[in-house]
């Protein structure tokens, strides 16, 4: 499954806000031995998250599953909902079930300050912009303020992705996003998790370079089809300097197994100077 990340806000490019939302994700998928395929960000800006979301559409009606953080509210400054109609070239609607829920949050507020819950005050009926998602919109429950996010699902596009791609949008607060991208990928995708885990299997690689080693790279991957080759060179690690890191992934153990047997050959073949081996 080709898994994505779409994180919106100014203030994630500008430095004002640190993103949390890539590691929490990376962490959430390989909890389910799923990873991610790509990330993006964006600043609040509607040309560019509509040309961005236009991308993850066409994905998604692919098959993959895309998760979209930040810009869902109804202040000057969002604009994701709108940028996805027009991606989508869908109308805007009011979701019924959107607008129940945020009508059922708003009584509770005024509950909470005693105060009487007045539907038609014009602050209250804002509050139901949030609930404005482009037709044919399914809700994402949020479990810390009822405030719902939003998805726009696809039917498989093939008999070897029966569980259909999809973009889903989500509040840029993390303790808003995180529960509802899990309550995502144990609702809708809990068929793709548990699948086989990829495996890393790497050395470390002292006095070479990479340009010279790239033809053993190269020819690995010819050879063992499915398995990935990645290097990270170094050039000041605290613990082992100048160096290297290469080595193989993959899911299939025996065939992550020979690869990397013939990577180790191919390196001292090259005379390269090998250290400590890794396995993640």
């Amino acid at each position: 499954m080709h898994i994505g990340l779409i994180i919106i806000g100014d203030e994630i490019l500008s430095g004002k806000r640190a993103d949390k939302h890539f590691p929490k994700v990376v962490e959430l998928l390989q909890a389910r031995n799923l990873s991610l395929s790509w990330a993006r960000y964006a600043g609040d800006d509607r040309h560019r998250i509509t040309a961005d979301l236009r991308d993850a559409f066409a994905a998604a009606r692919d098959g993959a599953v895309i998760f979209s953080c930040g810009g869902i509210g109804a202040t000057p400054d969002d604009h994701t909902r709108q940028c996805a109609a027009a991606a989508l070239d869908r109308q805007l609607v009011l979701h019924p079930q959107a607008r129940e829920l945020i009508i059922e949050r708003m009584r509770e507020v005024a509950a909470e300050q005693g105060k009487p819950f007045e539907a038609e005050r014009p602050d209250n009926l804002h509050r139901l912009n949030m609930g404005v998602f482009p037709e044919g919109a399914e809700i994402i429950p949020n479990p810390y303020n009822r405030i719902p996010g939003f998805a726009i699902r696809f039917a498989a596009a093939a008999p070897d992705q029966p569980l259909g791609g999809g973009v889903f949008f989500l509040p840029g607060f993390p303790v808003m996003a995180w529960p509802m991208i899990e309550w995502v990928l144990d609702h809708h995708y809990a068929a793709a998790a548990g699948g086989p885990r990829s495996i890393e299997k790497s050395v470390i690689v002292f006095g070479a370079m990479e340009a010279a080693l790239t033809p053993l790279m190269e020819a690995i991957e010819l050879q063992y089809a499915g398995i990935k080759v990645f290097s990270l060179p170094s050039v000041d690690h605290p613990q082992w300097g100048r160096h290297i890191e290469m080595g193989v992934k993959g899911t299939a153990q025996p065939l992550l197994e020979q690869a990397f047997g013939a990577l180790l050959q191919g390196l001292r073949l090259h005379g390269a100077e090998l250290g400590p081996e890794l396995v993640r």
